[in-house]
């Protein structure tokens, strides 16, 4: 057709679009990121979902809150843990900063909404609410405002708060006074803590998780020393004390009754009224078996025990799993039949943190006499088979990117343990934190949108297939404190810069994020 004989109307709708796309190209390249044809959120986003599916990021107090000695927060372990142990932190650092959620969490806020977030999943700070661990020995009203203000926040926003009462960062009092979670008084002193947040937040709080990984402050802290308190035998990690033998069953036993008596005070006290749920979040590494032998399938199934079914098994169950009870004989701690009941069931929904996957190979039983929590599974758990890796590498050297392994544990757990409500409370992959890029380099993480993007191909696909997820929570929102890796390595779908006042700007995965959560 030609020019003179087009439609005027025609003509200048096509000129319109023209000056439009102008218009967007000049946009993103403001923001130095362009768009990628592939990952296209055209076909697959949040409209790709059930209808009330979550979508969200996750946080913890101590990787994101700073203001460690602000407004009456007194010590947690891990304020003592970074500061005795600098050298068991990569680059010697702590969270007294962090990335100051603390004063900006007004700013984050508003990023979330930005993105069209649906929640945001925190963590309260035991030590900033109650600064002596206990109830009965003062509440520290700034802390208890601070939460309120933050809740408050989040709601004002349209974003819903998913809170966990306790990320490993126990009040130091507490450590001090009778060793935490190695002593049963740990128990009512949790159950205390949890209902002061339920009496305080409650109202506005719909979804409470109790524990957020145990099975990483058992194993961390009490088998290998390299998480706080820093507990450990010394063959295994050089600690000043502990026992890997005994000590990690029985924190991960009163981590269990903590939670189950959490769980029945909110259901006998509060949840009738305030209309909430109440979980746990629990490691979940898909585990491989390293060949097609019969002992080393056998050995994954082990492996699966010791991380996940040593929590899951006692709270769909009522008991440890029978491999754990037969490999691990008298240090294994028992139930009684009132704790086994009140243990069994004492979940609404159960939330997986799911990053990476492992091979796993039998270990012939010989009669060491040095025994750990990590020796007791006669497993060996590795990255790699024949030289290659599970699955590509990351910053982080226990997270190879392995996205089946995430159907692969949503239906492992539908079938194992009576089909739960579930929700992917933590999923995300790393980077170096890399000084010699520029900042347009590093906020190009093409890794990391393609790490979420097959991640949650595979969730939708589990779901389609009748696994009960509600809700994907990635990790994390911003940059943050890594625990033993301090801030060397980055997670964050949005850029933190620790050198100029900890600026943000959104890397690229953040804005594929925000084309995916599109209505």
């Amino acid at each position: 057709m030609a020019m003179g004989s087009f439609p005027t109307h025609l003509l200048l709708l096509g000129l319109l679009m023209i000056v439009i796309n102008m218009a967007n190209s000049l946009s993103l390249a403001n923001t130095n990121w362009t768009v990628s044809t592939s990952h296209d959120s055209a076909s697959f986003n949040r409209s790709s979902f059930p209808v009330g599916f979550i979508f969200g990021t996750a946080s913890s107090a101590y990787q994101y809150e700073g203001g460690a000695k602000e407004d009456g927060r007194s010590p947690s372990i891990w304020d003592v843990f970074t500061r005795e142990y600098p050298g068991k932190i990569r680059d010697h650092s702590n969270g007294d900063v962090a990335i100051d959620f603390y004063h900006q969490y007004k700013e984050d806020v508003a990023v979330m909404k930005g993105l069209g977030l649906d929640a945001f999943r925190f963590s309260i700070s035991w030590s900033r609410i109650l600064p002596d661990g206990k109830v009965s020995r003062g509440i520290n009203k700034k802390g208890v405002q601070y939460y309120n203000d933050l809740i408050n926040e989040l709601l004002s926003k349209g974003i819903q708060p998913f809170v966990t009462l306790f990320h490993w960062d126990l009040p130091q009092a507490l450590e001090d006074e009778y060793g935490g979670f190695l002593s049963p008084h740990i128990i009512d002193d949790f159950r205390d803590y949890a209902e002061l947040c339920f009496k305080e937040f409650g109202d506005r709080v719909k979804h409470w998780i109790t524990l957020n990984e145990p099975m990483t402050l058992s194993y961390g802290g009490y088998d290998m020393g390299a998480k706080a308190p820093g507990r450990c035998s010394k063959w295994v990690g050089n600690c000043t004390n502990g026992n890997s033998a005994t000590e990690p069953y029985l924190v991960t036993h009163h981590q269990l009754l903590a939670h189950a008596a959490a769980v029945k005070a909110y259901k006998d006290k509060y949840q009738a009224s305030q209309k909430g749920k109440i979980g746990i979040t629990l490691d979940a590494h898909w585990i491989v078996p390293y060949s097609n032998d019969i002992s080393d399938k056998a050995a994954a199934r082990r492996a699966l025990d010791f991380m996940f079914g040593w929590f899951m098994q006692p709270l769909t169950y009522g008991d440890y799993p029978q491999s754990m009870i037969s490999l691990v004989g008298n240090r294994l701690p028992k139930f009684s039949i009132e704790q086994s009941k009140m243990v069994n069931g004492s979940l609404d929904f159960v939330g997986l943190n799911y990053f990476t996957a492992d091979y796993a190979a039998n270990v012939a039983f010989s009669n060491a006499t040095k025994i750990s929590y990590s020796t007791d599974s006669r497993t060996s758990i590795t990255k790699s088979k024949n030289g290659i890796p599970i699955g590509p590498r990351t910053a982080l050297d226990w997270l190879c990117v392995y996205p089946r392994g995430i159907r692969k544990f949503l239906h492992y757990t539908k079938q194992k343990y009576n089909n739960p409500v579930i929700y992917i409370t933590e999923n995300g992959i790393s980077e170096f934190n890399n000084s010699t890029q520029t900042l347009e380099e590093a906020l190009t993480d093409k890794d990391r949108i393609d790490y979420y993007y097959h991640h949650l191909l595979l969730l939708k696909k589990a779901i389609k297939e009748g696994v009960d997820v509600r809700g994907f929570f990635a990790w994390s929102l911003m940059d943050n404190f890594e625990w033993a890796y301090g801030y060397t390595v980055r997670l964050g779908i949005n850029y933190v810069d620790y050198k100029n006042g900890l600026k943000r700007y959104p890397k690229h995965s953040s804005f594929w994020f925000k084309r995916f959560l599109q209505r």
